[in-house]
């Protein structure tokens, strides 16, 4: 039987550091999706519309109003798609775009139907990508990046494992920015355990920082749903992470 693998990308990765999406970004993780097309069966759970929208235009009060947001995301969630589908393709990969709200969650039948939707799309060889829909859901502009709807999605599916992409190699003793001492902790099997590691917004991790990583594991492991975060800005990260190549953080309920 197949495994169910769900990738969650962040802007911070897609954008490279820059202010645009970027192309090799998108390329990299299509050829590692190549790869493992071969074992798993996969959703990519994307973040990145409003940062694509402003490679085409800018919006005023879009650094302070949500509805400036919202609008962005509209505009840049078509081209995300794009970039996706152009590139994709190349690689002889099929996707297909799912755009979920935190309400779809709270209903049994729309958790059915979202997961039928994405069996269906296994079936015939497409690639879900998931984002949250901005224009009428606005929790992951506020408040974070895609960290809990992929967690969420990992549930619904009974995925095997969750890899949420960062931009770091995992959640370190204290914040690696602040701090020289900081120490990978490479294994977490009590979330208590680490609650005191966790340096947030004040801190260079961003938006989508390491309290929502957490609450991310939170949803997962009650669930029994196996989250690594992994560093994107390494080679092949995930190919790599999955064959012991490179350091990372795995969350994994105790048996």
């Amino acid at each position: 039987m197949r495994k169910k693998l769900i990738i969650k990308i962040g802007t911070s990765t897609l954008t490279a550091g820059t202010n645009r999406i970027s192309f090799a970004v998108i390329e990299s993780l299509a050829r590692q999706i190549v790869e493992l097309k071969k074992e798993y069966d996969i959703v990519i759970v994307s973040s990145g519309a409003i940062a694509t929208a402003r490679q085409f235009v800018e919006i005023n009060g879009f650094h302070k109003n949500v509805d400036s947001k919202q609008a962005m995301a509209a505009i840049g969630q078509t081209k995300l798609m794009e970039l996706y589908d152009d590139i994709f393709r190349t690689f002889g990969l099929n996707i297909a775009q799912i755009l979920l709200t935190y309400r779809d969650f709270e209903n049994e039948t729309a958790n059915e139907n979202t997961r039928n939707t994405i069996n269906k799309l296994w079936e015939v060889d497409y690639i879900p990508i998931v984002n949250e829909n901005d224009t009428v859901s606005i929790e992951e502009i506020v408040l974070g990046d895609n960290d809990k709807l992929s967690a969420l999605v990992a549930v619904i599916t009974k995925a095997d494992l969750l890899i949420l992409v960062s931009d770091i190699d995992g959640i370190y003793t204290c914040n690696p920015h602040l701090h020289q001492d900081a120490e990978l902790i490479t294994s977490v099997t009590d979330l208590n355990s680490i609650t005191h590691c966790v340096e947030e917004k004040e801190s260079t991790l961003g938006t989508g920082g390491m309290s929502s990583k957490i609450y991310a594991a939170e949803v997962c492991m009650r669930h029994r749903v196996e989250m690594w975060i992994v560093n994107g800005q390494r080679a092949n990260y995930i190919i790599k992470a999955l064959n012991g190549g490179i350091p990372f953080t795995r969350f994994k309920a105790k048996e």
